[in-house]
């Protein structure tokens, strides 16, 4: 028996769900269960998001002047450290945009949604916490 299921958070989806599916909301195939077009439209605003924090960081991540005559030692050392980490805030930045980027395209090539290690769906909770991710539960551990 299929009822109409709408699930509601910050997420919506809509779909066809077989009555009494498994605890792990993992999705059956050739069901309409998630809305796409809202996982492409959160995918493209974090990656948007994280481009413009990308631009604001930019001088923080400069080299440090190392200016003797207006700059104690000690604040020359913290201003390394802050560049430090700045530079490593990016790299981390930099390695969502490409998990980001990959995740749409598994969108575009209809693979969205689908364990890349085992091949079974990943679970519609695991999905809206994070659009990214490439493994379902299981594979995960």
């Amino acid at each position: 028996m299929l009822q109409l299921v709408i699930y509601v958070s910050s997420f919506i989806f809509v779909g066809l769900v077989e009555t009494g599916t498994n605890p792990r909301g993992e999705i059956r195939k050739g069901e309409k269960t998630m809305d796409e077009t809202h996982f492409r439209a959160r995918i493209e605003a974090e990656q948007q998001e994280l481009r413009k924090l990308s631009d604001a960081g930019r001088e923080s991540r400069a080299p440090v002047v190392l200016d003797q005559q207006s700059v104690g030692r000690l604040s020359r050392m913290d201003a390394m450290q802050q560049q430090s980490m700045d530079v490593a805030r990016e790299e981390r930045r930099k390695a969502r945009i490409a998990m980001l980027a990959a995740a749409l395209r598994r969108l575009d090539e209809d693979e969205f949604g689908y364990c890349l290690a085992c091949g079974e769906q990943i679970s519609l909770r695991r999905l809206e916490i994070d659009p990214a991710v490439t493994l379902c539960i299981d594979c995960q551990r």
